[in-house]
């Protein structure tokens, strides 16, 4: 049974809104189908290719009636935040000027990194429930950081 590429991945968050806005705001991603599970959430798509599925399935955590996701997913901090011993979720990107010019509006904090010998640059930024998420981008279009002032907040 070989593994073929990665699904999705989840993220528990007691405030559903920010998460979203951060999602489809920032990372550009849009709301789509998700099931009738007895908690509330959204899955998060970006293209064509994410299947029935989506690429990001935000968990909300309602604190006054945790019961339907503790039933389905089991019991956990609904406090907890960060990726625990995930240090981080990566995704290919294109437009990387236009992504400093996003989270600079969003008043978002992010870290530029070159990959020694490989063409390839990264972007890090935490999501609302503190997950680390990465942007890949080609080093040719980050060539205009040499010359640009620092663009993180």
């Amino acid at each position: 049974m070989p593994i073929k590429r990665l699904a999705h991945y989840s993220i528990r968050t007691t405030d559903l809104e920010r998460s979203r806005k951060f999602y489809t705001e920032v990372m550009g991603f849009r709301v789509g189908y998700r099931p009738d599970f007895k908690f509330p959430g959204l899955w998060l798509y970006n293209g064509p290719d994410d299947g029935d599925f989506g690429i990001v399935h935000i968990i909300g955590i309602d604190l006054n009636d945790p019961a339907g996701l503790i039933e389905y997913l089991g019991d956990r901090d609904p406090h907890e935040t960060g990726t625990g011993t995930v240090d981080h979720v990566a995704f290919l990107a294109t437009g990387l000027r236009e992504m400093h010019a996003t989270l600079k509006r969003a008043g978002l904090t992010w870290r530029d990194r070159t990959v020694p010998n490989l063409k390839l640059h990264q972007l890090f930024v935490e999501d609302p429930s503190g997950v680390t998420v990465e942007l890949n981008f080609t080093a040719e279009e980050a060539a205009f950081l040499a010359s640009a002032e620092p663009a993180s907040a």
